[in-house]
C-alpha cells in the first residue's frame, strides 16, 4: 500500500490515538454497488472508501482504529485485516443488530479507551489544505471546553452535497443548528470529529442517532466545530462517484 506524505505540523502537534471508522451501514443509497458488497469497499478514485480514511489515519499518527461492521460483515473484516498495515484493528461487530451510528459508539465504548477520539464515517473523501484535516482539527481540541469538535465545510464547497447545511459557528466556534427548517444553514459536517467518553451517556436502548448527544452536547455549550481547508466529498450515492473523480482529476 503507497503512504501518504507526512502530514504538515500544526501548533500542539496531537492527535487522538484512537479512531472509531463508521462502516456497519446498509448502503442503501449507493445501490446498486452496494448489493455485493458493503459501501465502505465501494472504490472511489482507484480505491475503497474505506482506504481512503485509512490512509489518512495512518498518515496522521493515529494507533488504534475501531470499525464497526453489519452488511456483508465477514467481507468487510477479511478487507480490514489485510488493509490494517500497522494499524491496530479492532472491530466491534454489530452482526446482530445494526445500532445506527449512537448507538454504535455505546457499543464500542469498551474498545475506545478514556481519551478523546476520532469519529469518521467512511462515506466520505478528503484532500488536505494549507494544513492537514486530523491534526488542524486535532489542534482545536480543548479537552476543558469541550465534549465534541465537529469538521466543518463551508456549504458552497460541500462537494455532491444535497442537503440544506447542517449548522452555524459562532465567533468562539461553538456551534448550533440550522435556525429556520428550510433555510440554508452555512455549514455542513464532513463526516469527522474528535469526541470525548464524557459524550457516552445517558443513553436509549437499542440502534439511536449520535444526535441524541450532539444535542446534548449543544444544549451544554459544549459542542464546537472547526472549518475543513481543503477539499471534500460526500460520496453517498453511485452518482457521485464520477463526480468526485473528475474533481479530483481536474485537481
Amino acid at each position: 500500500m503507497t503512504r501518504q506524505r507526512a502530514i504538515r505540523p500544526v501548533p500542539g502537534g496531537w492527535v487522538p490515538r484512537t479512531a472509531m471508522v463508521m462502516a456497519a451501514g446498509l448502503g442503501t443509497r449507493m445501490r446498486p454497488l452496494t448489493l455485493d458488497r458493503p459501501k465502505p469497499l465501494v472504490e472511489v478514485a482507484g480505491k475503497p472508501l474505506i482506504d481512503h480514511v485509512l490512509d489518512r489515519l495512518r498518515a496522521a499518527g493515529v494507533e488504534r482504529v475501531v470499525v464497526n461492521v453489519h452488511y456483508h460483515a465477514d467481507q468487510l473484516e477479511a478487507h480490514l485485516r489485510a488493509a490494517a498495515d500497522g494499524l491496530d484493528l479492532v472491530i466491534s461487530d454489530e452482526r446482530s443488530a445494526l445500532m445506527e451510528t449512537g448507538g454504535g459508539l455505546v457499543q464500542a465504548r469498551p474498545l475506545l479507551g478514556e481519551e478523546p477520539f476520532l469519529a469518521i464515517n467512511s462515506d466520505n473523501l478528503w484532500v488536505d489544505g494549507p494544513v492537514d484535516a486530523l491534526p488542524l482539527l486535532a489542534a482545536h481540541w480543548d479537552d476543558a471546553r469541550m465534549d465534541a469538535l465537529l469538521l466543518m465545510v463551508p456549504l458552497a464547497r460541500a462537494n455532491n452535497h444535497l442537503g440544506r447545511g447542517d449548522f452555524h459557528l459562532g465567533g468562539d466556534g461553538q456551534i448550533v443548528r440550522r435556525r429556520q427548517p428550510g433555510r440554508p444553514a452555512p455549514f455542513v459536517w464532513t463526516g469527522i470529529q474528535i469526541l470525548s467518553p464524557r459524550l457516552i451517556r445517558g443513553w436509549p436502548e437499542g440502534p439511536f442517532s449520535t444526535n441524541i448527544f450532539w444535542d446534548r452536547a449543544i444544549a451544554e455549550g459544549r459542542a464546537f466545530g472547526a472549518v475543513h481547508q481543503g477539499l471534500w466529498f460526500d460520496v453517498g450515492t453511485p452518482e457521485a462517484i464520477p463526480a468526485t473523480e473528475a474533481m479530483l482529476a481536474d485537481g
